[in-house]
């Protein structure tokens, strides 16, 4: 479904993103893992088609993905780490406003807004300001504006960064749901939980390279010396250090 081969990115003298390469198949979440500055929202970003790679390709069904106005694009969805949401307005009008962007028919737009708003919880709440929602809830309905167009991709870079256990939950259902639809999905974070509870795949990547790409059980083998059945967090460490990043 999403292949990415050998991106890279650069920033004056500083590589960002060096030759990473790695795929996400139909009903998978592939977990994308590393330090601050790693390379993750570069990675996430070029594959969303915001950033452009100084070399590399982004293959969505096996076809390169030709710059932004390639309509290949969208198949891909994308929720990103800041939320892109109006608090002025209703959660209605901000999926309304959205939705335009993808010229759907306003039969076919409120078809996809409905659906969503249900999905994510939300559709009591369609027509409050998102001023007075919760954070948890500005996150599903984040989550909701992706999924207007029925994307066959789905990019999350950090999705839960700031809600409660209730709302993280909720998240996750979402997004096993999503899976079991056939969705690819490719998930962003920096909680090892969420990762060992919903990733099938897990791409580590530290200075901008690939360090490791695996099953949670194939990663068993990066674990350090004499500990069987070590924790995602330990094998993370032992791939990427201790050493603070800022």
């Amino acid at each position: 479904m999403l292949e990415v081969r050998s991106l890279r990115k650069t920033y004056g003298d500083h590589v960002a993103v060096h030759d990473v390469s790695f795929s996400v198949q139909p009903g998978e979440v592939v977990g994308l893992l590393g330090p601050n500055g790693a390379g993750k929202t570069t990675t996430v970003s070029m594959i969303a088609g915001l950033v452009t790679p100084v070399s590399g390709q982004v293959l969505i069904g096996g076809e390169p993905l030709a710059g932004d106005t390639d309509p290949k694009k969208r198949t891909i969805g994308l929720v990103p780490q800041d939320l892109a949401l109006y608090d002025e307005l209703s959660a209605l009008a901000n999926l309304r406003f959205f939705g335009a962007l993808y010229h759907l028919s306003a039969d076919a737009l409120e078809r996809a807004i409905a659906s969503s708003l249900q999905l994510v919880g939300l559709a009591d709440r369609a027509h409050d300001r998102v001023s007075t929602f919760s954070g948890g809830m500005k996150r599903r309905l984040n989550l909701a504006a992706s999924l207007l167009h029925d994307p066959d991709i789905l990019l999350l870079d950090e999705p839960t960064v700031g809600v409660d256990p209730q709302s993280r939950n909720a998240i996750f259902d979402n997004l096993e749901t999503l899976k079991a639809r056939g969705k690819g999905l490719l998930y962003t974070t920096h909680y090892m939980e969420e990762i060992e509870r919903l990733a099938d795949r897990v791409v580590i990547v530290d200075h901008g390279r690939v360090v490791a790409s695996d099953t949670l059980e194939g990663l068993q083998r990066f674990a350090p010396a004499g500990a069987a059945g070590a924790s995602l967090e330990s094998i993370f460490l032992a791939l990427t250090g201790r050493t603070l990043r800022d």
